[in-house]
């Protein structure tokens, strides 16, 4: 008898878990579903540097013969070799990367890179490493000290298993400040990230299982077209649809979870234009169709025209040299460094916006380009969003018109109304045309 009342009370506990993590599941896709309405593609890291390289695991026998504890419960965490490796690193709510900000390190493990069943995801996150502060959430500056952790264990042969990460050595070029869009991303091009696998029970000391060694992708890792290393990756990654072979999920770490990454992969609206994966590829666009969406699109965004008693070409060559950029965009205070292949079509340009000491970094991106007549960026500046821009330029001989349209396409600037928004983005970029026509006019860039 006592024995049938001490399962029905473990029963009881266990439903009252999961009825507990089924509410504050509902409560975190509330959570989602209003994030994403001003950040549609990712409601939480927005922004990644894209991963490749290799975990290498000791094994069950390998630990032993160090004099460590052998099995783990995980037959994937049990077994030797060395598995090839796509991440993501990124910061989880999208701050100014002056701040520290939850830091995530999603892995994908096995040869393919899409949905297939030969793959197993892993997602990590910035925590304390020793009890309780291994299951807290801790904002981090510096990759190179964050330690990471899978915040919630995986249901092993032998009971609970958390999975842990920390950095052995980071490249040479590497300060160790965790941004997407600097020398952390730049580092991961030239050299490798190093890591130290461990697990643990849920109080118990860390065992390290492996080593894991990342670099940017020389690709980026983008879907897209583009090739620049370390850029974004398209990948979802997502633990409950592909999970570690021999590790299970408790049912409460499910209910927890499953409703978020529902409404976190739901497919976001298209912005027309716009590069991301969800929207068209430049290379399916032909040159007059992207000519007839650009006018449509001015007809609907702040809109601003000016004549310059300077040719084209001086207008033009200003515009090429990104390093001048700053000197024409109101708003831009500095630019920290410019692709060699600025304007062409996914060339970035990496400025501060904003006036000392409360400066943003962030990039304009060239999504379009017809060089002497036409430009087309996002230009970010999260946590305010993300603004699409179309500069053209029109030959009068000695003189010249240029058109600048712009408009809010995705962040909190798109929760301002319209006809609030409008009389702002035209006043400021009436300044921009000046001081570019200023600029045309001294031969800048010349």
């Amino acid at each position: 008898m006592r024995g049938q009342s001490s399962t029905g009370t473990g029963t009881q506990a266990e439903g009252a878990t999961e009825r507990a993590a089924e509410v504050a599941g509902r409560g975190f896709a509330a959570v989602f579903r209003a994030v994403k309405a001003v950040r549609p593609f990712r409601p939480i890291h927005p922004r990644g540097i894209s991963l490749v390289g290799e975990l290498t695991l000791t094994g069950a026998t390998g630990r032993t013969a160090a004099g460590l504890p052998g099995r783990s419960g995980i037959s994937w965490l049990d077994d030797a070799g060395t598995r090839q490796v796509r991440g993501r690193f990124s910061r989880s709510v999208g701050l100014p990367e002056s701040l520290p900000d939850i830091l995530g390190l999603a892995l994908r493990l096995g040869a393919g890179v899409g949905d297939s069943d030969d793959v197993a995801d892993v997602l990590f996150a910035s925590t304390g490493w020793g009890v309780p502060a291994r299951f807290m959430l801790l904002p981090k500056l510096d990759a190179g000290t964050a330690k990471f952790t899978t915040l919630m264990p995986y249901k092993g042969a032998n009971g609970p298993v958390l999975l842990g990460l920390r950095t052995l050595s980071l490249p040479a070029r590497a300060t160790g400040r965790a941004d997407t869009d600097g020398n952390f991303k730049e580092s991961l091009a030239t050299g490798d990230w190093t890591l130290a696998l461990s697990y643990a029970t849920p109080a118990g000391r860390w065992v390290q299982a492996g080593l894991l060694h990342l670099r940017a992708a020389p690709d980026g890792g983008r879907t897209d077209g583009g090739d620049r290393a370390g850029g974004d990756t398209a990948i979802r990654f997502d633990p409950l649809k592909h999970p570690l072979p021999g590790a299970g999920t408790y049912a409460w770490a499910r209910r927890l979870r499953e409703r978020s990454y529902r409404a976190a992969r739901r497919p976001a609206p298209r912005v027309s234009g716009d590069p991301h994966p969800a929207g068209l590829k430049a290379a399916d666009r032909s040159s007059a169709a992207r000519r007839q969406g650009s006018a449509d699109e001015r007809n609907t965004m702040s809109t601003v025209t000016q004549v310059f008693n300077s040719p084209a070409s001086a207008v033009w060559t200003v515009i090429a040299d990104g390093w001048l950029y700053s000197g024409w965009v109101v708003g831009a205070s500095r630019i920290r460094s410019v692709d060699a292949r600025w304007p062409e079509v996914g060339a970035l340009l990496h400025h501060s916006v904003g006036a000392w000491p409360l400066l943003l970094n962030d990039s304009t991106r060239v999504t379009a380009a017809e060089p002497g007549q036409r430009l087309e960026m996002i230009a970010r500046g999260w946590p305010i969003g993300e603004a699409k821009v179309i500069l053209t330029i029109e030959d009068l001989g000695e003189q010249c018109r240029v058109t600048m349209a712009e408009d809010a396409v995705r962040g909190p600037g798109l929760a301002v109304p319209k006809a609030l928004r409008d009389p702002i983005i035209t006043v400021r970029n009436r300044e921009t045309l000046q001081r570019l026509e200023l600029m045309a006019a001294g031969g800048a860039g010349a």
